[in-house]
């Protein structure tokens, strides 16, 4: 998300519509109107922030569970109402006006140093947890409480970064999200052409890999041999939280193009051999660092195998969104003992950021073995390291295997940008996901096949010794050798 002036952040959530609701939201309404009663509700005619402020300490006074929900109802509306100025100065006040109480945190942590029991313990995490995390939940009492918190998030990651109190604020909401947005609340829903349009729609929306050129694009990713399957929450309904899109085709595809071809007869599933998860995206920003794809990978390959039995191979067709920028970083400053690339192959990668190269079968045959090796060469080094691409962090984090680098497997302007073309299958075997788990979270190691492995003993062997002003022409000169990533 871009950060944003504060006077042109987004709202939060207004109110929901009546006719929207879910039965708990109705349910959750009529608590708060029969609430408003005894509720302890600030004067509607005070300032909004005053108001605001005043609504939080009252939040955190009521002890009615009907006069807590009206109470938390009207801090919600309150919060929506304000500008982007008192917002911004809403989101301080709650950062620094509900902090531990520093004498009760003081006088735990001596008790615990000087006797560090299981009862002291339990009393220090008390007293160091934030008022502010109990008055987030009873926020979460109001109908659509958590959508507005969820959305106050997605407005406070829009926010410049480098203020602590924001940082605090926003820790205590993950936090809470972890807990409420548990695998165990998840719906798990398979998404076709007779679901509701207003999901449809959201998925055009939220598609974050491969865009959805409208209706019939959408269609055509929803025919007899794709699969796309959703996690929702009870909370949020209506809202997909994560969607994955499946091709179910025969070989493990190596290119994105064809999947996403919508001239293609739809095969029939029965006959295909392999599920091919081409596309994950998610949803809501302001649940960002909660993870969700792990399950829902998973949940899906059982699903589709319970399905169509004959499937035999589950994988992905990833892109690689970190390869270029990691490239023209090393370039930009090699490492002992360079790259290993072969002098034929260097006048061409100065090329690389001009015009269709790929298109011109020479140059393109020239860098393809050199691309690969880098390709792979940078999906391997260790989990440690800080430039590992995100894409092959979660995929090898959850089980998969890197089982094929594929060459121009996405030749569209957003693939050559990030990637100059190059995507990924990472294989989920089903029989060895949780011993590459734990390889990969113990050491770091990158269960791979023969095939990667071969690229990799190919760049090993390679001669070394290239001179940096060689490599500094595969940024296409000198005077570039510097430069930022593109």
């Amino acid at each position: 998300m871009q950060e944003t002036e504060t006077q042109t952040l987004p709202s939060p959530v207004p109110p929901v519509p009546t006719e929207s609701r879910t039965w708990l939201e109705r349910l959750w309404a009529g608590i708060a109107d029969r609430g408003r009663a005894y509720a302890n509700v600030p004067a509607a005619g005070l300032p909004p922030l005053d108001r605001a402020r005043r609504l939080c300490g009252a939040m955190l006074s009521e002890r009615g569970e009907a006069s807590g929900a009206a109470v938390a109802r009207e801090l919600l509306e309150s919060i929506h109402a304000l500008g982007g100025e008192d917002r911004a100065a809403f989101f301080r006040f709650l950062a620094e006006e509900f902090a531990p109480e520093p004498e009760r945190l003081r006088k735990a942590a001596e008790a615990w140093m000087t006797e560090p029991s299981l009862e002291a313990a339990a009393r220090l995490a008390d007293a160091a947890e934030p008022p502010r995390q109990e008055l987030l939940r009873r926020m979460n009492m109001a109908p659509g409480g958590t959508a507005a918190l969820v959305r106050l998030r997605e407005e406070l990651l829009a926010l410049p970064r480098g203020d602590a109190g924001l940082k605090v604020l926003d820790a205590d909401l993950k936090h809470l999200f972890a807990s409420w947005f548990n695998r165990g609340f998840l719906d798990l829903r398979r998404i076709d052409w007779q679901t509701p349009a207003a999901v449809l729609e959201k998925l055009i929306r939220y598609e974050a890999v491969h865009e959805i050129q409208g209706w019939e694009d959408l269609r055509r990713r929803l025919e007899a041999d794709r699969r796309c399957f959703a996690f929702f929450h009870p909370a949020l309904p209506g809202e997909p939280l994560i969607f994955v899109e499946v091709a179910l085709v025969r070989g493990i595809a190596s290119a994105v193009q064809p999947l996403l071809a919508r001239d293609q007869q739809p095969g029939r599933p029965q006959d295909a051999d392999s599920a091919i998860f081409y596309s994950i995206s998610n949803c809501q920003e302001g649940l960002r660092g909660i993870s969700f794809g792990n399950f829902l990978i998973k949940q899906v390959v059982e699903e589709l195998k319970a399905e169509l039995p004959q499937l035999s191979h589950f994988a992905t067709l990833s892109p690689v969104p970190g390869f270029r920028r990691w490239l023209e970083r090393k370039l930009a400053a090699p490492p002992e003992g360079g790259l290993f690339l072969p002098e034929e192959a260097i006048e061409d990668f100065a090329a690389l950021t001009e015009g269709a190269w790929w298109e011109d079968e020479a140059r393109r045959e020239r860098l393809r073995a050199s691309l690969l090796r880098l390709a792979a060469a940078y999906l391997t080094q260790p989990a440690t390291g800080s430039g590992i691409d995100p894409v092959a962090r979660f995929h090898l984090g959850n089980g998969a295997r890197l089982e094929r680098i594929n060459w121009l497997g996405n030749v569209s302007p957003r693939g050559m940008r990030e990637s100059f073309g190059i995507m990924v299958n990472y294989l989920y075997d089903r029989e060895a996901i949780e011993a590459n788990h734990e390889a990969f979270a113990q050491s770091g190691q990158v269960a791979r096949s023969a095939a990667v492995e071969r690229l990799l003993q190919a760049g090993r062997a390679a001669a070394p010794g290239q001179s940096r002003s060689a490599l500094a022409r595969l940024l296409g000169g000198e005077e570039k050798a510097g430069a930022k990533p593109g």
